[in-house]
């Protein structure tokens, strides 16, 4: 009994072993596999078959001819490796001078390559991926332990993030038997901020006193004035102005006009169908975000509490999100140009009265909203969208077409502001909304 029972414990350990050799094994063969799939191109496999077929005719053919064809693709396979094994020290870090900039603007970069090798390191040429476009720098001939240093200039035409990196550089023999891709995994990401405009200030003919701005609404208690009344039961005594009891013979108290802090809220349309197709489209929706961060962006300058109001999208399983707005950072300007890169138009956007509506319930206290729409909203839909807004809040809707006459339209308490560039924006603003 305990000499089968050893001997199945030596079975079990001997199929163990075979077990972890087989994997190690074949982790060594996959290993090479990779490898050969990523260094050997199709001229070095060509020329690997040549070898194969010639050493096969020289032994069983006794071909001359194919044993000096073998010769040759040894001899050519055998040179193009030295050519892998001398580029292995390179070192590469790449430092932007700023990764915050307007669209339309350029970026300095400067490459630092090093050879940290004591071998030489040949020529060739580095790729920096732009985003979706590729930068080449070319790295001289450097001796060992030498250093380069590469300026680059890196273009940013458009509002968006860009990705620079990761940096390849492909090392390889004059004939291209075998080739060597070597990459380094450093990625820096560039903020392409929307263009803005100089806006008018918004504190012009709007606050009030240090504490907010005055509305309509009268109150029993506040900080701006606004007349007496006759006592009722249940009013403050302290409220009662005794010199005008005095003369009344009747108790009046005081009374307030309400003040808020002014609130501002920017909602910007995001539905492609306002903006239209193609490069039109495009370049409406790039204006309006344009416009929408410029007047965030001098609201904060004001010291005013701004609200940067968007549609809240749909999941990823194509449901709308339960909160149907989503609210950008504004706790800092740079904060704000930063979320406005990830800004796109989109068709399952809602349409902006439905943005309206939930944006009021949320800040129900904004004293000035702007709504930043395309040029395909019709009047009704303004109007609607205005009507949607918090009672008391003074509104302007901003409608983007480039190209268009600038125009002001006031009617039944609505004002439609037409911009065709961003600049006329800051004039129309302050005739139409601070006025």
């Amino acid at each position: 009994w305990r000499a089968a029972a050893k001997s199945r414990y030596l079975c079990r350990a001997a199929a163990s072993a075979l077990r972890r050799g087989a994997d190690r094994v074949g982790a060594v063969v996959r290993a090479v596999g990779r490898w050969l799939a990523e260094t050997v191109t199709a001229a070095g496999w060509l020329l690997l078959a040549v070898l194969v077929i010639g050493a096969v005719g020289w032994f069983w053919l006794g071909l001359v001819e194919a044993a000096v064809v073998a010769v040759i693709a040894a001899v050519l396979l055998v040179s193009s490796i030295p050519f892998l094994l001398i580029a292995a020290g390179l070192q590469v870090r790449l430092e932007l001078e700023r990764d915050r900039v307007v669209a339309g603007s350029e970026i300095a970069a400067t490459l630092h390559i090093r050879n940290g090798s004591a071998r030489l390191s040949p020529p060739g040429v580095l790729d920096v991926p732009v985003g979706d476009g590729l930068v080449e720098a070319e790295i001289p001939l450097l001796l060992g332990s030498a250093e380069h240093v590469q300026p680059l200039r890196i273009s940013a035409p458009k509002r968006g993030i860009i990705a620079v990196g990761p940096m390849t550089i492909a090392r390889g023999d004059p004939i291209g038997i075998l080739r060597r891709e070597m990459s380094w995994p450093q990625v820096e990401r560039i903020h392409v901020h929307p263009v803005t405009a100089s806006i008018p200030s918004t504190s012009a003919g709007t606050v009030r006193d240090v504490d907010g701005v005055a509305t309509t609404r009268i109150v029993d208690e506040d900080l701006e004035f606004h007349g007496f009344r006759e006592y009722v039961p249940g009013d403050s005594m302290r409220h009662v102005h005794w010199k005008s009891t005095a003369k009344t013979d009747k108790l009046m108290v005081r009374q307030y006009e309400e003040t808020r802090r002014a609130t501002i809220a920017v909602l910007l349309d995001t539905r492609s169908e306002e903006y239209g197709d193609g490069e039109a489209g495009a370049e409406a929706f790039e204006l309006a975000v344009s416009a929408a961060a410029s007047l965030a962006a001098q609201g904060l300058r004001d010291g005013r509490e701004v609200q940067f109001i968007a549609d809240g999208g749909v999941s990823e399983r194509g449901r709308r999100l339960a909160s149907s707005i989503k609210t950008l950072p504004t706790h800092d300007r740079i904060a704000l140009l930063d979320a406005t890169c990830l800004l796109q138009r989109g068709a399952e956007s809602q349409r902006i009265e439905e943005v309206a509506r939930p944006a009021a319930e949320t800040f129900p206290t904004t004293t000035l909203a702007f709504t930043v729409t395309g040029p395909a909203i019709s009047i009704d839909r303004v109007r609607r969208t205005a009507f949607s807004l918090p009672l008391g809040a003074r509104s302007a809707t901003v409608r983007c077409d480039p190209g268009a006459e600038p125009t002001l339209r006031s009617a039944g308490g609505v004002t439609l502001i037409t911009v065709g560039r961003l600049d006329d924006l800051g004039r129309l603003v302050a005739r139409g909304a601070l006025s």
